[in-house]
């Protein structure tokens, strides 16, 4: 699996699946944005500058750019439908809601026939409906 994203909940969701779950992850992004600590915690879990690194994966997933990003710095971490296009047949891109395309992602990625954004948002509704009913116990 590759995760082109800053540190964030998404990611972390991520790595912590790996520990319990046969699924390798890598983050894929500028070094200054790695997660530092789980590297060594996590033994399925890497980083990486090299967005070559996602031509093996089964699942990518991005999240939004940092606020403290300048779009030069992370121009070359947009997933494309050239990107998308390099990986192996079969493979899911879940870019995670809310999308800002023309930041993590472009327009053309979100088209991709590997794109399942509408089904990211339906497993979310889901989730969003368990904690209601378990809140509240009304849907």
């Amino acid at each position: 699996m590759g995760v082109v994203s800053p540190e964030s909940n998404i990611l972390q969701s991520w790595i912590e699946a790996s520990a319990a779950l046969p699924i390798t992850v890598v983050q894929v992004y500028p070094q200054k944005w790695h997660v530092k600590t789980a590297a060594k915690a996590y033994p399925r879990f890497s980083t990486s500058i090299d967005m070559g690194e996602l031509t093996d994966t089964d699942i990518l997933v991005t999240d939004c750019w940092p606020d403290d990003a300048t779009p030069a710095e992370l121009e070359g971490y947009r997933v494309t439908a050239a990107v998308l296009d390099r990986r192996r047949p079969g493979t899911e891109f879940i870019p995670c809601p809310p999308v800002s395309r023309g930041e993590e992602v472009s327009a053309d990625a979100m088209q991709h026939p590997s794109c399942r954004v509408a089904a990211a948002k339906a497993f979310l509704l889901h989730a969003q409906n368990a904690a209601l009913e378990w809140a509240f116990g009304v849907v």
